[in-house]
């Protein structure tokens, strides 16, 4: 399946879980508004959903997905199933240990997560009880991760890609259907999460049963030299890939210590800058994965060279203007998105600026799901972990500076600072081994669609007032708005971009592996 169709399914399924989720965001907006329950049920649901990406779109998928591809090649299906039902066996007996650990000791958790609680003792009594109740999602979505790393190694994209949507789902189900049987609304999400694991769990163990690659439970864990193995590449993989999420908990704890409601000014904006980077960035990377690390094992180096570039390309070819329109419609965006019910036009002036400042840094977090994918893909987890533990150190130091003059802004200002380094410094170590080499089509690319995004922050800039009236009516007057400047957007880009030659046809038909590329 070639790069450019492979991730064209993973974005457009991400994209509908999206869509699902932003619909959730806004009910949760509606219903809660930036308020110490809001506050109270991100920080319940950031651990888990910390956990889910690290272990869905991060360590676990860059340790696992590499072996089992490689066993599938080398050793065939039987071997590689039995490697992932080992593996299996053994992550679901620690994770549900750290479950049961995690829910004793939630008011620990809580005060590590959300330090500033402490100060409004009803918040941090409602943050442990949500806590208490999300935990139990972990243990379910480590099997989700098991079984999408198994579809992702023979190219089953689509199921995986489709299970987050179950996710949205459940979440909205669970604040409609649970709200009549509990204390706030903030506890009916948080039985949402809950549903969302059982609901994606079943959703991917048929897909591998229709696959006849379904791992099984074993009857007691074991640490076979492959799971060793496995640990060993998994445990450099949580701080090298997770480091987007790692430094994303750290903004939890230092925003507690802010003024109220800066964890959920921080959550509406990450909320809008993720959909880009979700849809471009891990359908890519997803889709990228596996295709380098069988080319790189067969010694197939300029393929893969070339697929880096055209990756590089296809994620910044809808990158770069999504950064653009960030920058130009965040305060239309939010207030067009979120601004009903108990989420007011103060709300939406704390959280446009942070959208800005999380925009800034959106390119370098797209070339970095990239380029971390090529030490992965090479089986190499130690490198990007050296480089994302300084820049978790370079995320903190800019954090505790921006949030004395910036405030909740300042957090987000210095995760785009850290994102960027972590692609200048992944990009120098893979240059140093040969594993990147940017062509000059990618260098020509870059100087014209620069120029096409500055065209669209002008064309938008000019607009923007004339919309003002609309985004201030009711919701279809500001949804009919927002896609109008959105629309003006796109084309002012897309005209940009073919009058400048920036890309052409050819050169989009050629984003995939070439018909000699062995599978």
């Amino acid at each position: 399946m070639s790069l450019m169709r492979s991730s064209a399914i993973v974005g457009s399924l991400t994209l509908l879980s999206r869509v699902f989720g932003f619909v959730r965001d806004m009910l949760i907006a509606y219903f809660l508004g930036a308020s110490a329950a809001t506050d109270a049920f991100f920080v319940a649901f950031k651990l888990p959903n910390f956990l889910r990406r690290l272990f869905a779109e991060g360590a676990f998928n860059a340790g696992f997905l590499p072996m089992f591809a490689g066993m599938i090649r080398t050793e065939g299906r039987e071997a590689a199933l039995r490697f992932a039902s080992e593996a299996g066996t053994f992550l679901l007996a620690v994770v549900t240990a750290v479950t049961a650990l995690a829910i004793v000791f939630t008011p620990h958790v809580v005060l590590v997560m959300a330090p500033g609680f402490t100060a409004e003792p009803e918040k941090f009594d409602l943050a442990v009880a949500l806590t208490r109740i999300t935990f139990p999602y972990i243990v379910f979505i480590s099997m989700v991760s098991l079984m999408g790393g198994v579809l992702n190694s023979v190219e089953r994209f689509a199921a995986v890609a489709a299970a987050p949507i179950g996710m949205n789902l459940a979440m909205i189900a669970g604040l409609w259907l649970f709200r009549p049987f509990v204390p706030t609304d903030g506890h009916a999400l948080a039985w949402g999460v809950v549903l969302a694991g059982v609901v994606q769990l079943v959703w991917l163990a048929r897909a591998c049963r229709r696959e006849g690659m379904m791992p099984r439970l074993l009857g007691r864990p074991r640490l076979s030299p492959a799971i060793r193995t496995l640990l060993g590449r998994i445990a450099p993989a949580a701080i090298g890939a997770g480091v987007m999420q790692i430094n994303q908990v750290m903004d939890v704890v230092l925003a507690s210590l802010l003024a109220s409601n800066a964890i959920s000014f921080l959550y509406y904006a990450d909320r809008i800058y993720e959909l880009p980077l979700g849809v471009i960035g891990i359908a890519v990377a997803t889709a990228l994965l596996p295709l380098l690390s069988k080319e790189i094992r067969a010694g197939q180096l300029e393929s893969a060279l070339r697929h880096i570039n055209q990756a590089l390309m296809l994620v910044l070819l809808f990158g770069l203007p999504a950064a653009a329109g960030l920058y130009a419609l965040a305060g239309p965006i939010i207030q067009g998105l979120f601004q009903y019910g108990e989420f007011d036009a103060t709300d939406t002036a704390a959280v446009a600026p942070a959208l800005i400042a999380f925009a800034a840094g959106l390119p370098a977090l797209l070339i970095n799901k990239i380029l971390s994918n090529c030490f992965y893909a090479s089986e190499d987890t130690k490198t990007p972990m050296k480089i994302a533990v300084l820049c978790i150190a370079v995320n903190f130091i800019c954090n505790v500076l921006f949030m004395q003059f910036f405030a909740h802004v300042g957090l987000a200002m210095a995760t785009s600072v850290a994102g960027w380094l972590n692609a200048l410094l992944l990009a120098r170590a893979l240059w140093r081994r040969g594993l990147f080499r940017p062509d000059r089509a990618l260098a020509v690319f870059l100087g014209k669609a620069a120029l096409a995004c500055l065209l669209m922050i002008a064309a938008l800039l000019v607009s923007r007032p004339y919309a003002t009236e609309w985004l201030a009516g009711p919701a279809w007057q500001r949804g009919m708005a927002l896609a109008l400047l959105v629309a003006l957007g796109g084309v002012v880009y897309g005209a940009g971009i073919l009058g400048t030659r920036a890309v052409s046809v050819a050169q989009l038909k050629r984003l995939r592996p070439s018909r000699t590329t062995k599978a």
